[in-house]
């Protein structure tokens, strides 16, 4: 089987929960709506997917557990890219190839639909994990990541940066909470599903930091280089916006040359694991490569 083909296997199931989740929640008429709207968009799930490979690496198969902290992850990171998009944020009109949530609907809706899949993930941690123990460490993986210790912090820090003049220092804090931090999560979710050892969730805690940082240098880059059929969002927003990105700091190049080496040390990272760990180190590259 390829890796894009289990990649599409992967976000194929995590839908599958997410739908199942919809319909076990208790969600008004036209807020359910609004919610199958978002997240039944054609997204990559790659946090999500990394949840269910991370699982599965350390327990050798994925388990209840992680099937509900795979899509938990997937509702936030949905959330913020709903707000993301607001006129307030980064004002766009397409995100995933389809109009961005206010744009379908409106700017109250869209404020509200991201709220609302902000709590349901933590709903969902905290009814649908069997073991107490779990759901409390879930629960604060994600919320540390997510919360003003990560990537809201990464946001304002984001926003602050502006029209100036920035710095590779100011960028990396920026990519490691905006997005790194949610990768790392991503992976440190699956580890404690999979109940690993400290050595064991180490490891995966910081492939999954190094890959978000990567992820995120890939993503400045294409912003600049990708057209908005092949993003399918608006390309060249970070340019237009004076946003600092690795490009606009350190040219397309060193950008590049960046991303490689990121790339190298997360593969590095699996040592331990050996052969099992192929499937990440195959994201590894994908991610790294990608086009879109």
């Amino acid at each position: 089987m390829s890796f894009e083909t289990q990649l599409r296997r992967k976000a194929q199931f995590v839908n599958h929960t997410i739908q199942r989740i919809l319909e076990s929640v208790q969600i008004s008429g036209d807020l359910k709506d609004v919610l199958k709207y978002t997240l039944g968009a054609p997204g990559k799930r790659i946090r999500s997917t990394l949840v269910l490979w991370c699982c599965e690496l350390i327990s050798g198969q994925i388990n209840r557990d992680s099937e509900i902290a795979a899509a938990a992850i997937e509702m936030v990171h949905t959330y913020s890219l709903i707000h993301d998009d607001l006129p307030a944020m980064d004002n766009d009109d397409v995100r995933r190839g389809q109009p961005t949530c206010h744009k379908k609907f409106d700017e109250a809706t869209a404020i509200l639909a991201g709220d609302a899949l902000l709590t349901i993930a933590f709903e969902v941690l905290a009814k649908e994990i069997d073991e107490p123990t779990i759901a409390v460490r879930l629960i604060g993986e994600l919320a540390d990541a997510a919360g003003p210790n990560g990537m809201i912090a990464g946001q304002m820090a984001d926003l602050k940066a502006e029209n100036i003049e920035g710095s590779k220092e100011l960028l990396e804090y920026i990519h490691l909470n905006k997005t790194a931090k949610m990768f790392r999560c991503a992976a440190a979710m699956g580890a404690v599903c999979g109940r690993a050892n400290e050595k064991q969730y180490n490891c995966l805690c910081e492939y999954g930091l190094k890959i978000g940082l990567g992820f995120q240098i890939a993503d400045d880059i294409l912003d600049v280089s990708a057209s908005s059929e092949q993003l399918g969002k608006t390309a060249g927003k970070d340019t237009r916006a004076g946003k600092t990105t690795y490009p606009s700091v350190v040219g397309l190049e060193e950008s590049s040359q960046l991303a490689k080496h990121i790339a190298d040390e997360a593969i590095a990272v699996l040592d331990p694991f050996g052969p099992k760990a192929d499937t990440l180190r195959q994201l590894t590259v994908v991610l790294l490569e990608r086009t879109k």
